[in-house]
């Protein structure tokens, strides 16, 4: 596994998204999900959510990455608003 940098934030992120896959897995069993429509375009799941919230947190930290010199924590309260916001009304 040398062609990765296993190093503590890097070590944290991939644990971060190993629980949150395991806390929607066990919200899934105990209230299964139904489809519904909110302020994105078409219906989705839970997971769907999950994963559009993801994808864009990705592209937010990108940005900041490329475009500012601020730091990234900034870019992580973002996306954790982002994700919030996603999960609950999208």
């Amino acid at each position: 596994m040398s062609w990765m940098a296993w190093t503590l934030p890097v070590a944290v992120f991939f644990c971060t998204i190993a629980f949150i896959l395991l806390c929607m897995t066990v919200y899934e069993l105990r209230s299964p999900c139904v489809e519904r429509k909110g302020f994105l375009p078409i219906t989705t799941t839970r997971g769907d959510r999950l994963f559009i919230g993801l994808l864009v947190s990705a592209y937010i930290h990108l940005a900041f990455l490329g475009l500012t010199n601020l730091s990234l924590w900034i870019a992580l309260g973002i996306s954790v608003v982002w994700l919030a916001i996603v999960l609950r009304w999208g």
